[in-house]
């Protein structure tokens, strides 16, 4: 740290300098272009530590903002077009449209695919530089392309780079200093100016004939129907320009081709996948949620931080009073909140974010939602949502941040929901794995039968009354390779602090509410009142009311509450049905209020209440 700041800040100066006349007025700069063409990796080479993460206005979709010098950089979410058919489209094109320089990262190995974004960004008429990466993957795949021709039919600067190797200071500077308008057709500019007597800018102008209706109603205007037309003619430019400037002798298929498409055919990409997902849980669910953090949460946070700060903080308020067992008790705000944020918590999301990351950087990441894409649409999903679904057997709270990555907030309402109704966390399936195994083969193909019922139903009737539809998936499947560490430690560092910064607040706030239900009495009465319907409709011990209630502060004490009691093998597999079923730990529930709003995580909590007892109370008439 002490040698890169000193150069980190040398760079700033230098580019303050270099560019003190242009930069009178602080500048924006977007990075855009397709999905998996590395612009997060620039954005991180060109920021350095000065990263912000915040929510686009209006959705869920992030943003992430940096300095450069004197300039504020953008890294826009991936997309094709720049378009407004999702709400990733609209943040990218929003932002494009109001940047004074664009940076457009094109992958060189799909010229074909990426030239057509960038096509479409000199006819917005953005001061633009191109940077063209993976010239490693150009050069190891015999791809000669014609930069300086590349450039001139563009009109903009074509600048070879590897994001993943760093790009120098000197070449981000001049991709700055000489960013410009392109080559745009004739006919295309006059129309443009005609319409900028109607709009700000030509970029506005470019969207509204391509039929763009928010735009349009931004300027009181109605959206012209050019679309087809226009995307025609670029289309047909970029051919032509390909035609020109690519020469490809590629004349062997590489390993990582061979891969890709290996893990894309139904019967090796099937049991590449339950390979995956079983180092995936030994990672994330065992090594992690049950060794890591039950040393971090036992020894380090229940043995050692929470005696400490009591010590600290008997010494200033009475260990008996109420003050005190708000502080610092079972459900302290200082006890229990750092020691589920701190020691259960972080470890948790790193973890998650480091596979993430991992199966982002390799490439596997896109061929897994290909291959599972056809089960999950009948549920209202895509492919994408294999992720969290998965994650979810880990920690279904680090699962519930990850239904980000769907595309429609339809797709992450259902994902949501299919996470608190029917999947067990790591805490959980050692407790249920344990019970089952003593109940024989009978009762685990009951419980696996009803969560699996479960799962789909709860799928299928929140695809069939939410209203929209679910985005299709269109993914680009980059090429397999060795994912980088120093990429991955970035990645993982940087999300997992934007999260726990995001967290604490919420965690301070559902940890004091429990603490005064239970100062006030209040979580004993819910219990008490649960006690009947434990009895007479589940049939099982009245006891079980105390597992169910301490599940809503932590799924695995509930778990934990029912392998202390003597159940006989069905009321085993009732109890366990319903501990499932029942509503999300406190975290769970906080991160899903944080990333659903109020009423969509209270539905989403009540309803579990509600399919947890009625669900569990049938099974235990039929069966006892």
């Amino acid at each position: 740290m002490t040698e890169s700041t000193p150069k980190h800040q040398s760079r700033h100066r230098h580019l303050e300098l270099r560019f003190l006349q242009q930069d009178l007025e602080t500048l924006k700069v977007a990075l855009a272009g397709n999905p998996n063409v590395g612009k997060s990796l620039l954005f991180n080479a060109m920021s350095g530590l000065y990263v912000d993460v915040s929510n686009f206005p209006g959705t869920t979709v992030q943003i992430t903002k940096g300095a450069y010098g004197a300039y504020e950089i953008y890294d826009t979410p991936g997309i094709y077009s720049v378009a407004s058919f999702s709400d990733e489209e609209r943040v990218a094109r929003d932002m494009i449209v109001e940047a004074d320089i664009v940076l457009n990262v094109v992958d060189g190995t799909h010229l074909e695919r990426d030239l057509f974004l960038t096509q479409q960004l000199i006819d917005m008429g953005k001061r633009l530089t191109v940077l063209l990466n993976f010239t490693d993957e150009v050069k190891k795949n015999n791809i000669v392309i014609d930069i300086a021709k590349l450039s001139s039919f563009l009109g903009v600067q074509v600048i070879p780079i590897t994001a993943t190797k760093g790009v120098p200071d000197d070449v981000l500077a001049r991709a700055l200093a000489e960013a410009r308008e392109g080559v745009q057709r004739e006919e295309l500019h006059r129309s443009l100016h005609t319409m900028l007597n109607r709009v700000g800018s030509q970029a506005e102008a470019l969207l509204v004939l391509e039929g763009d209706q928010e735009i349009a109603r931004r300027h009181g205007i109605p959206a012209e129907d050019r679309q087809e037309e226009l995307y025609i003619d670029r289309r047909n430019r970029v051919n032509y320009i390909i035609n020109q400037i690519l020469s490809d002798t590629y004349s062997h298929r590489s390993f990582s081709d061979w891969l890709g498409r290996f893990l894309l055919k139904p019967v090796s990409g099937f049991l590449t996948l339950i390979g995956v997902l079983y180092v995936l849980y030994l990672f994330v669910g065992k090594a992690i949620a049950q060794d890591l953090v039950g040393f971090t949460e036992g020894e380090v946070g229940q043995n050692l931080w929470e005696p400490w700060i009591r010590n600290v903080v008997g010494t200033i308020v009475l260990p008996s009073s109420w003050l005190s067992e708000l502080v610092v008790g079972e459900f302290g705000i200082v006890t229990m909140t750092t020691t589920y944020l701190v020691f259960l918590l972080l470890p948790l999301v790193a973890a998650f974010y480091f596979s993430l990351s991992l199966l982002e950087d390799s490439g596997y990441l896109p061929r897994l939602a290909t291959l599972l894409d056809r089960s999950l649409t009948s549920l209202g999903l895509n492919g994408r949502a294999v992720i969290p679904i998965v994650l979810g057997f880990g920690c279904v709270t680090s699962a519930t941040i990850t239904t980000r990555l769907l595309g429609t907030e339809r797709e992450k309402t259902i994902a949501t929901a299919i996470l608190q109704f029917a999947i067990p966390c790591s805490a959980q399936l050692a407790v249920i794995a344990s019970l089952l195994a003593g109940a024989g083969f009978g009762p685990l193909l009951l419980y696996v039968a009803v969560m699996t019922t479960v799962f789909i139903s709860v799928g299928t009737v929140l695809h069939r009354t939410l209203p929209g539809m679910s985005a299709p998936l269109l993914l680009d499947l980059p090429p397999m390779r060795w994912p980088r560490f120093g990429n991955i430690v970035r990645k993982t560092g940087l999300r997992t602090w934007q999260f726990m910064k995001e967290a604490s607040g919420w965690f301070f706030v559902g940890t004091l509410a429990v603490g005064i239900a239970n100062l006030t009495s209040a979580l004993q009465s819910v219990i008490t009142f649960l006690t009947p319907l434990t009895a007479v409709w589940l049939q099982l011990p009245a006891e079980a009311a105390t597992a169910f209630i301490m599940g809503v502060v932590r799924r695995d004490f509930g778990a934990a509450g029912l392998y202390s009691l003597q159940l006989n093998p069905l009321e085993a597999t009732v109890a366990l049905i319903v501990i499932t079923l029942f509503v999300p730990c406190i975290t769970a529930l906080i991160v899903m209020i944080k990333e659903r709003g109020v009423r969509q995580g209270i539905a989403i909590w009540i309803g579990t209440w509600l399919a947890a007892f009625t669900v569990g109370g049938i099974v235990s008439q039929i069966i006892m």
